[in-house]
Parts: structure tokens; C-alpha cells; sequence
């Protein structure tokens, strides 16, 4: 990767009819890199693909490409490939001349024919075989391999795809992202990938950017985004997650007490130890996967164990086949609790956490019941 960003945004800002879209959006994505841009609906994801393509024009910032101010560029002379969210194929035309038709307007990259061109792609997307067929015979996931070979053809720059699998069924999901890192990896083409599907962007991308109301809430690998939400809505964004308030009752060593909404005087006699210092009496978040909860016997605390241990009772368990999503009142709240236990917990149990496994968030959370992702 150069030292030079292959797309660049500074302070993008984008509004329609007086309405903000993006608010000075910030992102630099490298050349080669799978880079997911993720968020609920109307967040902005598209609009910054947009503005990356040209569609849409900023109202105030800069958008780079291969370090080149692109402002003024028309989208056909940007040198980017895009897949829609409809395909957009050409039903008169046939496969062949579908992944032809970005072959009009430039020469095919390496000096070969058009057809040459063609016959490699439709291999490259497995379609090898497939050129003479009309686009409305195939199905959705082969429509969607020949509007990538489509984008393709002209050999471009940056490959930029729009929810390419939301119209499709969650097995051919699956299996199609597979194909889509593939071929990024073997063209090794710089990619920026639209979804509103957690797992998906978790799954595929080397770098994530989560949005919400057209601003960039966190960006970074994977990993860092499900383990270390910088902020409450991506926590409760990305994956299932337990937001539980809290307040900082010691600042040596910290430690922060749960707010249960029952018991004495509403307070919690359960205190969990973290690694960053705050204020005293300072309100904070604690986010906690449901995989970080464990279900431990009662009075069971081996030597050197430092987790947190904590009743509670199970309200109900849900069996996903490879675990079992259970549900627990602690407090007045609910928590949710990802096992893999050879039965469905049942009455009262204990919960443990290693304080290793907890984010604290400083912004204080509204309500603590689970936040489950919503995979649609």
C-alpha cells in the first residue's frame, strides 16, 4: 500500500433540499483494501458511495482518488466500476454483450479483444459458458456475477458496490460474498462496499466504517469494531449487545457500580473493575457481548479467577443449534447471554465476566435491555 490514499474524503458534507445527508465526512482507504462502509437505513453509506462515484456532487470537502482532487470529474471519466443494488442489467442484450457494454467507451486493459476480455471474466466469475444466455433466464446470484464482470471489463481503479446481495436469499448471501472477497483479492483492486448487514461487513472487509446520520462513527478492522465500540450506537449496532449504566464509585484502582433498578435503594452490589480512568460519580456505559457472559454454579470461584459473578434468573432460552441465546432478569433488566451448554438454562443462575471482556462507554445509555442486531 502507497503512502498516498487510494480514495480520500475531507470533510465531505452533502445535504438535499436543506436537509444534511453526510456531515463532514472524513475517510481514507488505501490501495487494494476491502473497505465496508455500514449503517442502519438512510445513514448516509450511499451518499458517500456517490459522492465517491460522482453521482453526487459535495457541498463542501474534497473527494480524491489515487491522490487526485476528482471534483468537476464527470463519473465516466473517474475510472471506477460499479455494481447496483438492481443490477441494472440490459434484458436486450446477452450476457456477452452485457459485460461488453463497459468495453464501449475504453480498450479493454493488457492490449487484448473485447471478446478476449469477455471470455476472461465470465470465467472469472464462474459464468464461463454463459455468454449467449439473456440476463432475465438467470438467477439473482447470476445476475449479480455478470453485473460484477460488467464493471469490471474496463479494468478500473476503484470497485465500488452498492447492497450488491440485499435482494438475494441469506444462503446465496453467504456463499456470494465469498466469491465477491475472492475476486477482490486476486484483482487485488481497491473496493468500497455499501451494506446495512453487520455480519456481512464484519465478515469480508479488511476495514469498516459504521455511519449514523451522515457521520462516521468508527472506522477500523473488524476485530476492533466488535470488540472495541468507540461509541454507543456501535455497540448497539454492530452484533447483539448488553448496555448497562453505570457509575464510577472509585478512581483508584477505577471501578464502576451497575445500576440495577431494583434492590436497596436501587443500588447495585455488583462493581465491575476497568482500565480507564474517569472522574468519580462520573455516569458511564458498560457494553458486554452476550458471548462474554458466562453461566457459572453457584459458589463456584476457582483460585486466580477474576471475573465478576452476579444472580440472576432466566426469563427464557432460545436454542440456535449451536447455542443457546438465553435471557436474564438481573436487577430490573434484561441481559442477554450466548451459551453453549449442552440444555437450556433454566431458574436461577449465576453470571460471570472477566472485566477484560468489558467496553466502557462514556456516554451514558438511555436503555439497558440487550440490543439485538437486526440482520435483514
Amino acid at each position: 500500500m502507497g503512502t498516498v490514499s487510494d480514495v480520500a474524503l475531507e470533510d465531505v458534507s452533502v445535504a438535499f433540499g436543506g436537509v444534511p445527508a453526510l456531515e463532514s465526512v472524513s475517510l481514507s482507504i488505501e490501495a487494494g483494501e476491502f473497505f465496508t462502509l455500514v449503517g442502519p437505513s438512510g445513514c448516509g453509506k450511499t451518499t458517500t458511495l456517490r459522492a465517491i462515484a460522482g453521482f453526487e456532487t459535495p457541498d463542501a470537502g474534497t473527494v480524491a482518488i489515487g491522490g487526485e482532487d476528482v471534483a468537476g470529474v464527470p463519473p465516466e471519466d473517474r475510472n471506477v466500476g460499479i455494481v447496483f443494488q438492481n443490477y441494472a442489467l440490459f434484458p436486450h442484450m446477452s450476457v456477452r454483450e452485457n459485460v461488453a457494454y463497459g468495453l464501449r467507451y475504453r480498450d479493454p486493459p493488457g492490449g487484448g479483444s473485447t471478446e478476449e476480455r469477455v471470455a476472461e471474466l465470465l470465467d472469472l466469475v464462474d459464468m464461463d459458458g454463459m455468454g449467449d444466455r439473456d440476463p432475465e433466464s438467470l438467477s439473482g446470484g447470476q445476475q449479480q456475477r455478470i453485473a460484477l464482470a460488467r464493471a469490471l471489463a474496463p479494468g478500473p481503479d476503484v470497485l465500488l458496490l452498492d447492497e450488491p446481495l440485499s435482494a438475494l436469499d441469506a444462503r446465496l448471501r453467504e456463499r456470494l460474498r465469498v466469491v465477491i472477497r475472492e475476486i477482490q483479492r486476486e484483482l487485488d483492486i481497491t473496493t468500497v462496499y455499501v451494506t446495512h448487514d453487520q455480519s456481512e461487513a464484519l465478515a469480508i472487509s479488511d476495514r469498516v466504517a459504521v455511519i449514523s446520520d451522515g457521520r462516521v462513527e468508527q472506522v477500523g478492522p473488524p476485530e476492533s469494531i466488535y470488540r472495541e465500540p468507540a461509541t454507543r450506537f456501535v455497540a448497539a449496532f454492530v452484533g447483539n449487545n448488553n448496555l448497562l449504566e453505570g457509575v464510577v464509585v472509585s478512581s483508584d484502582p477505577p471501578r464502576v457500580a451497575l445500576d440495577a433498578r431494583s434492590g436497596p435503594a436501587g443500588r447495585s452490589d455488583v462493581t465491575v473493575p476497568v482500565d480507564i480512568p474517569h472522574a468519580t460519580d462520573r455516569a458511564v456505559t458498560l457494553s458486554i457481548r452476550p458471548e462474554s457472559l458466562s453461566l457459572v454454579e453457584s459458589g463456584s470461584s476457582p483460585e486466580g479467577d477474576s471475573r465478576i459473578t452476579f444472580p440472576a434468573t432466566v426469563s427464557t432460552a432460545e436454542f440456535m443449534g449451536d447455542a443457546y441465546r438465553v435471557h436474564c432478569e438481573w436487577g430490573g433488566r434484561e441481559l442477554l447471554v450466548k451459551t453453549d451448554a449442552d440444555e437450556p438454562p433454566d431458574g436461577d443462575v449465576r453470571l460471570a465476566v472477566d472485566p477484560a471482556d468489558v467496553t466502557v462507554l462514556d456516554e451514558p445509555q438511555a436503555s439497558s435491555r440487550p440490543v439485538e442486531a437486526d440482520d435483514d
